[in-house]
């Protein structure tokens, strides 16, 4: 007899456990359904935090911490929520009861206890909580998932990790963006009209050969002095000098500065110019005398600033053995 007490007893405690386990996760249910926050989330506070994540838990949860009020200047708060509630609400699209898995958002404006005595000082913060129904206590640990702010497909990264650590495999149903593809047909329509009327007008610029030998020899000129590099590598301007004043050409093939890359241009422009007048310009004109001296003058101009490129190369590599005369330096 004593032995059918302990076994009805044990029964009736089972089947008390089984029924808070279910009436909990149907509660859970019933307010990822409700109309407080978007379809497929949670909204909690302090008060029913703990309702989601305390243990025993057979279900996984991913809560946000988040800080949506404007004066806390939150902007990824407010970029990425809208990429939770759509991770929430495909979820809740493919598993109306949600399947082992709820999706939480805990705002700060309603969770202050909950944050402090987490100790969160920053926002925003996401959690998976795992299911404790595994022996192993390392699966009980909520993991934290590492936000990039740079990742335009959010929704899409965080479901594959919470499907990377869990049983649930999460895919996102993303609404087709009817303002994007208006707007995108509408521009595409603008342009070929606007197209269609200034052609008369643009035509010519357009078939001018010295429209585009200026543009090739800008663009030549742009990088070939290097303005990729000091796009790349985010290079001072300038720097100070050993002796107080100002550096504008750095040491080594493997530095420069933006002021030298500049001066670099300028120097290959003019060189670029002179040979251009002395094939093109200097055949043109008529008088002997004049000629002689226009030669004579961008000849001097070349070797000026030819010999500022030598020296400035000198500078970059003092082993270099050939030189010109530093005319100017």
């Amino acid at each position: 007899m004593r032995l059918l007490s302990l076994l009805a007893a044990f029964s009736s405690l089972l089947s008390l456990s089984v029924a808070q386990k279910t009436h909990k996760y149907h509660t859970l249910v019933e307010l990822s359904s409700s109309g407080k926050g978007p379809k497929g989330t949670i909204v909690l506070t302090d008060n029913n935090y703990n309702d989601l994540t305390n243990a025993p838990r057979n279900y996984s949860a991913v809560v946000l911490f988040t800080a949506m009020d404007q004066r806390f200047g939150c902007t990824l708060c407010r970029d990425f929520q809208p990429e939770f509630d759509l991770i929430g609400s495909s979820w809740n699209k493919q598993h109306p009861n949600q399947d082992g898995l709820f999706f939480g958002v805990l705002d700060f404006s309603n969770g202050k206890q909950t944050f402090q005595r987490l100790q969160m000082s920053t926002a925003p913060i996401m959690m998976l909580f795992p299911a404790t129904t595994t022996g192993s206590p390392a699966d009980h640990v909520p993991l934290r998932y590492d936000f990039n702010p740079n990742d335009v497909n959010a929704a899409e990264s965080v479901a594959r990790w919470v499907s990377s650590h869990t049983k649930h495999n999460v895919t996102i149903n993303r609404p087709f963006n009817y303002a994007k593809f208006f707007t995108m047909v509408i521009g595409i329509i603008g342009t070929a009209t606007m197209s269609k009327l200034a052609y008369p007008y643009l035509a010519p610029a357009l078939y001018s050969r010295n429209l585009w030998a200026a543009l090739s020899l800008v663009a030549v000129l742009l990088f070939t002095s290097g303005h990729m590099f000091n796009h790349i590598r985010k290079v001072p301007y300038v720097v100070q000098g050993r002796n107080g004043g100002v550096s504008y050409i750095a040491g080594g093939f493997s530095n420069q500065f933006g002021l030298e890359t500049q001066i670099i241009a300028v120097v290959y422009a003019v060189l670029a110019f002179s040979s251009i007048a002395l094939c093109l310009k200097m055949p043109r004109i008529e008088s002997a005398g004049n000629q002689k001296i226009a030669v004579m003058a961008w000849n001097l101009v070349l070797l000026v600033m030819f010999s500022f490129l030598m020296s400035v190369f000198k500078m970059k590599n003092s082993g270099y053995p050939f030189f010109l005369p530093p005319l100017i330096a």
